[in-house]
């Protein structure tokens, strides 16, 4: 049997302006007819954030076709594909903003990398796209970005900051639900006192990690460190190395086509077999089955042959 037929993905690259923490596209040059001549969707390095001004036509979600008009608000997670389509014959006009969470919640967290990881997952977790009344606060944010990008008056750049922020958490709100409540309630524990540990485990996750050794990292004993470990993380500390490899493997798994084994060892596990177990047990599902989820948009890419291009 033949391989399956790939379909075609562009990669669009943009890079934040020096000292801006967003790249805004805005004004008359986004007036146009959105689609003519092309043919296939394409994906980004940062998040887009779209307002439409006005028109009419499709927004194209992966495999989702959804219609849009005046007053919507599209929230892209980076690497997530899409395309946008007019209506035929006719002009609309799109404005939007790109930033970088991770970039946003390292300098929010700048000690607590556990945190910055778990809430930059809620927040890409899938797109958003409402009209501005159904969410209004999140709404006025982007708009209101987006005029401190036009006009460029005193302290934009600060104001633009706080803004970016409340975003991030406007929409942390809207896809943690549980989730992201019970993370703010580890954040605000006493998790300093095993910042050391968990930073050690998130560079050395793929090298033999001995909880003794985290405990003399942290300055208490192995069993105390265990009961603090327990307690503010809700998991033992095997089960949080364990955990961290597994989200590595994700990692590894939607950028590459490496072999499951190979997987398996760059990412701390010393046979397939104790990988596939680890995986299934946290998961619900084996690697492979994970790796074929279409849930995993980022996994998908994969299929599609890539051509990049610097921006629009």
């Amino acid at each position: 049997m033949g391989r399956k037929k790939q379909g075609t993905l562009e990669f669009r690259y943009y890079d934040l302006p020096q000292k801006e923490r967003v790249l805004a596209m805005l004004g008359k040059d986004w007036i146009r007819p959105y689609g003519a001549g092309i043919k296939y969707q394409h994906f980004h390095n940062l998040m887009e954030i779209g307002y439409c001004r006005y028109g009419d036509g499709i927004l194209s979600l992966d495999a989702r076709n959804l219609p849009y008009e005046a007053n919507m608000v599209s929230i892209i997670p980076k690497n997530y594909p899409h395309t946008t389509n007019s209506e035929a014959g006719t002009e609309s006009y799109w404005e939007y903003i790109f930033l970088d969470p991770e970039e946003l919640l390292r300098e929010i967290y700048p000690e607590n990398e556990f945190y910055q990881k778990k809430l930059a997952e809620i927040i890409s977790r899938e797109p958003r796209f409402f009209h501005a009344e159904e969410n209004p606060q999140l709404a006025g944010l982007v708009k209101g970005i987006m005029e401190e990008m036009r006009i460029k008056k005193e302290y934009y750049i600060e104001a633009v900051h706080g803004m970016l922020n409340a975003i991030l958490f406007e929409i942390a709100r809207i896809n943690g639900g549980e989730e992201e409540q019970t993370v703010s309630e580890v954040r605000r524990s006493g998790l300093n006192s095993i910042a050391e540990a968990l930073s050690y485990i998130s560079v050395n996750y793929a090298e033999p990690i001995r909880i003794e050794m985290l405990a003399d990292l942290c300055h208490m004993s192995e069993t105390h460190f265990r009961r603090l470990f327990t307690e503010y993380m809700k998991m033992t500390p095997v089960e949080y190395i364990n955990m961290v490899r597994i989200q590595m493997a994700c990692e590894f798994m939607k950028r590459s086509n490496a072999s499951m084994s190979d997987i398996a060892v760059k990412c701390g596990f010393t046979t397939p077999s104790t990988f596939n177990r680890n995986f299934k047990q946290l998961l619900g599902i084996t690697p492979y089955q994970w790796k074929k989820n279409p849930e995993n948009y980022e996994s998908r890419l994969l299929e599609f042959h890539i051509s990049a291009t610097k921006g629009w």
